[in-house]
């Protein structure tokens, strides 16, 4: 299986319907980053987003195997990820350095050699999708998806696509050094 196929896997064990598992998954998500933010977390975005890299691991046999309400399992997992990440003894390793601005205008570079490598279509999507913030970034993602004439949880998965894609674009553009 490949990442798609897990998250496929994941988004079929929250919920039959595919908009309804896609409201389930942002709800869990929002969910687990609260409850990290509560446990005084500077990074509870990464944790929530590992937690969920774990389940969505597992969700073909959780389909299978797991009776109940699925977010309660992912909150199971929550714990275990926030256990593991306060025993990471902190004073061995040093604090990361500061970032070097040459290798930002790199990742800069190569972020925008990328973006121009879309259609116009995914790259006007993905800049709106990702522009707003909180409360106002919900209203507008659900206009957006109004406007497309698509459900949102199909604006979520193409948005999750195309993210993927420039990760990989610029992963790929930073190793062979063609942000320089």
């Amino acid at each position: 299986m490949n990442d798609q196929d897990d998250f496929d896997s994941l988004l079929a064990w929250l919920a039959a319907d595919r908009e309804e598992a896609g409201k389930k998954y942002e709800n869990i998500r929002l969910r687990l980053i609260k409850i990290f933010n509560c446990r005084g977390r500077h990074d509870a975005e990464e944790l929530a987003d590992e937690t969920i890299r774990r389940v969505t691991l597992k969700a073909p046999a959780l389909a299978k195997e797991y009776v109940g309400d699925p977010a309660l399992y992912f909150y199971g997992v929550a714990q275990k990820v926030f256990l593991e990440s306060v025993r990471k003894p902190r004073a061995v390793a040093p604090p990361p350095p500061p970032p070097n601005p040459d290798e930002e205008e790199d990742e800069y570079r190569c972020l925008e050699g990328c973006m121009a490598r879309l259609s116009q279509a995914n790259r006007e999507l993905v800049l709106e999708y990702y522009r707003h913030e909180k409360r106002e970034k919900i209203e507008h993602r659900r206009k957006l998806a109004e406007r497309l004439g698509i459900g949102q949880n199909a604006l979520r998965i193409r948005a999750h696509r195309i993210r993927v894609t420039l990760q990989r674009c610029v992963s790929a553009c930073l190793e062979q050094g063609l942000g320089a």
